[in-house]
């Protein structure tokens, strides 16, 4: 029992569940957005990362093709292949135990494998998490759209736009740095000026173009500062 009760193991149980119950809020707003009950089950079942499922349901809600929302959704996604190129060393992961790793490499499981010390705790924590917000996830995805398909006209509730309303509020707290900040005004900007002239769906597209050619640019002005102080 004490085996089970370890540091990582209850931090892996925490997240699961805070994280899980949320899939309540993701399985009504696709179902709001349009998605069909399959539909909704099979992007949290196969996609399986909450911020690329509500900007595939955000982007699609808006009018914006099937291209144009995976597009979306993956650029949100990239960040878990960047996560699992050190799990894969700190685990070490071999053979069938990869393709797993990779479906369950998100946010909650990075972090609680990461913030242990010890590398069995490590892995413990990143199992115990992976498994445990997957598992969760999906019952509280059909549950939330089965509550969904319970409210009828979702325009009746003001649920048409609630999916662009979680997407940015996800967004909201990562935006407490000033550079953050000036990115997000020149993106949203740009989305603004694109919308007239560009199908739906493109605009956002244009704008992480924007947000990405900003951050490379700031990436190397740090890197000059760093080379010019070592210089010095």
């Amino acid at each position: 029992m004490q085996h089970r009760l370890t540091p990582a193991t209850r931090m892996g149980l925490s997240i699961s569940i805070a994280t899980g119950l949320y899939g309540i809020s993701f399985g009504a707003l696709s179902v709001a957005a349009g998605f069909s009950l399959p539909q909704t089950l099979a992007l949290s079942l196969l996609m399986f990362t909450g911020g690329s499922q509500f900007a595939y349901v955000a982007v699609a809600a808006g009018g914006g093709g099937g291209f144009s929302a995976f597009a979306a959704a993956s650029l949100l996604g990239l960040r878990n292949a960047l996560y699992a190129v050190q799990l894969k060393a700190w685990l070490r992961l071999r053979g069938r135990k990869i393709p797993l790793a990779a479906q369950l490499t998100i946010d909650e499981s990075t972090a609680t494998s990461l913030g242990q010390e010890r590398p069995d705790e490590r892995r413990r924590g990143f199992w115990v998490a992976g498994i445990g917000v997957y598992v969760l996830w999906n019952l509280f995805t059909l549950l939330g759209a089965l509550l969904g398909d319970a409210l009828g006209d979702p325009r009746r509730w003001g649920l048409d736009g609630a999916a662009v309303a979680a997407f940015v509020a996800l967004l909201w707290p990562r935006l407490a740095a000033g550079q953050a900040q000036a990115v997000a005004v020149l993106a949203a900007l740009t989305t603004l000026l694109a919308l007239p002239w560009l199908p739906a769906g493109l605009p956002i597209l244009l704008a992480a173009a924007v947000a990405a050619v900003l951050g490379a640019w700031q990436y190397q002005r740090q890197r000059r500062r760093l080379t010019e102080r070592d210089a010095d």
